[in-house]
């Protein structure tokens, strides 16, 4: 399939037909030009002079039109060039059935707090997200993952994708404070529920993992549970963090005892409740087991079939073609003269 990515500035291809009726005085100028170019020749015998040099008007003449022809060459190969011609390859994309996942991460300072141990050594509550995500994903065969991470602000680290690999990498990757010291849960509910929209209805499900204390960002958390709803996503939230008095945290390079850390499961249970998902604590060694079970329970969607035209670019054709129509100038200079000439005694 061939196409022109710019059709419009084909409107200019006219344009050097239409210059001299713009500029009618045109004519008067070559001719002024001319009357400063002219030198007088004394010669005894002008007659047999130029009868001597009578054979090259015809050369003359066809370099005068040469030249003319070139020139229109030469434009139009530029506007040709403009106008980006390209070969559209059809490219069909097939996905097999299963869910879009959307998998939000708390990436704030809070998540630095060290009320987990694995195997007798106290980890962060980060490190156990990592743990019990990072199983998850690599299970999820055939689905759609992708993953958000929020803190002052929510950013898209990865679109949903089938590369459960490359997501897992992206999670590993992740360490607290890296977007912000505060928590915009409701932000990015509310940007998981933006991208999940464009799925198809009965797949559309979003896993959040925070400690569930929202203190920034433009939605509340009940708002954007409440779009959510409104689009269809269940959210599945998973609960991070204990639910001692004083909690350990690393901060400025030492362990200290902080009792504003604890977590808001109410606010968490009601997200999911509200959009018909479920809510677990991640320090349950059943919630990954249980989380997959809910979510199989959802009718996939069916497989689908998308197809998208690779451009592929043509515009060095009709440049090769104009460098070759300046070449051809700069081979027949006394035909611009010639042209020159013609239009004067036009």
């Amino acid at each position: 399939m061939f196409e022109f990515h710019w059709p419009w500035a084909g409107l200019l291809l006219p344009l050097p037909w239409i210059l001299p009726y713009l500029w009618p005085d045109r004519r008067e100028q070559v001719e002024e030009t001319l009357e400063g170019q002219r030198e007088t020749l004394l010669h005894p015998r002008l007659d047999e002079l130029r009868e001597a040099f009578s054979a090259r008007r015809p050369r003359l003449q066809l370099a005068g039109w040469l030249h003319r022809a070139l020139l229109y060459l030469l434009w139009i190969a530029l506007v040709l060039a403009l106008m980006q011609p390209q070969w559209l390859t059809p490219y069909t994309e097939v996905s097999t059935p299963g869910y879009d996942l959307m998998i939000a991460v708390d990436g704030s300072h809070s998540m630095e707090a060290l009320d987990f141990s694995v195997e007798g050594r106290q980890v962060n509550r980060m490190a156990v997200v990592k743990g019990v995500m990072g199983r998850f994903i690599d299970n999820r065969d055939g689905d759609r993952v992708g993953l958000i991470l929020f803190g002052s602000q929510a950013f898209i680290l990865s679109p949903l994708s089938l590369d459960r690999h490359a997501v897992h990498q992206l999670l590993d990757g992740v360490v607290p404070s890296i977007a912000g010291p505060a928590t915009a849960l409701g932000d990015a509910i509310a940007l998981g529920v933006s991208k999940l929209r464009e799925r198809p209805e009965g797949s559309r499900v979003m896993i959040v993992i925070a400690d569930g204390d929202n203190n920034a960002g433009s939605f509340a958390p009940k708002e954007a549970a409440l779009l959510a709803r409104a689009t269809g996503t269940r959210i599945y939230v998973v609960g991070v963090g204990s639910k001692q008095t004083q909690i350990p945290i690393f901060e400025d390079g030492s362990v200290r005892y902080r009792d504003d850390l604890t977590m808001d499961e109410e606010t968490l249970q009601e997200i999911a409740n509200l959009t018909g998902g479920g809510y677990f604590r991640a320090t349950d060694t059943s919630a990954l087991e249980e989380i997959s079970t809910r979510i199989g329970q959802l009718e996939k969607t069916e497989a689908e079939a998308r197809t998208a035209f690779l451009p592929k670019p043509l515009y060095r054709w009709p440049l090769g073609m104009a460098l070759l129509a300046l070449l051809g100038l700069g081979l027949f200079p006394e035909g611009r003269k010639r042209y020159v000439r013609r239009l004067a005694s036009v």
